[in-house]
Parts: structure tokens; sequence; C-alpha cells
């Protein structure tokens, strides 16, 4: 069971503002809600695309939807619409929730040729 972390009140706000609502040219989104909560998933939880619970649906696709938004500016106009709740109002990233790879954590950069 999942549970949504969107209230009703914020949904309507921003519902407006997706791509895939009826009316609009294509096709439409099968469950908009669905895949904003998945999107909250991965943001507040930090996991990677392919750790999205299968309850959310295939995590190429909730990427693929994502990433497609992004170049269409959907998720400013979603950030524009939230902006004025204090659930929303900024969001706080420090160190306990960035991690490194594993790769990046003792290697030495710069030049490999030196002048």
């Amino acid at each position: 069971m999942i549970r949504l972390k969107l209230s009703d009140a914020q949904w309507e706000r921003i519902a407006p503002e997706l791509s895939g609502k009826a009316g609009d040219p294509g096709s439409s989104g099968r469950d908009n809600r669905l895949f904003i909560e998945a999107v909250l998933w991965i943001a507040r939880t930090g996991s990677p695309w392919r750790d999205l619970p299968e309850a959310f649906g295939k995590w190429f696709t909730v990427y693929t939807h994502f990433w497609r938004w992004a170049q269409k500016g959907v998720w400013e106009r979603v950030f524009k619409a939230l902006c004025e709740d204090p659930d929303f109002e900024y969001v706080l990233i420090d160190g306990t929730l960035v991690r490194v790879h594993q790769h990046g954590t003792g290697a030495k950069g710069g030049l490999k040729i030196r002048p």
C-alpha cells in the first residue's frame, strides 16, 4: 500500500499544470498522481531509479516520463504552483542526503598530461 504525500488540495493546485490531462494533444497520462508520488518517493529517499517500488510501475518508464516532463518545463510549473505551500516552500539538502559514488571517494584528480 502506498501512502500518498500530496494532499487533495495540493493535487488540485498542480493538476492543471501537468501534461497528459484530458484535452491535451497526444495520449493522456494514465495516472499522473501516482507518477508524481513516484517522483516524490525518489526525491524523499534519495534512492536510484532502479529501486523504485513496483507499486509505482516500471522504473524505466517512470524515469523516462520524468525526463520528458523536465524537457518540457512541466516541473517548473509544478514547483511554481506549490511554492506557496509551507511543506514545499524549500528543499534542504545536506551531507546526510547526498551520497558519493563508490568510485568518487578516493580518486586522484587533475591533469594526466603535465604542460
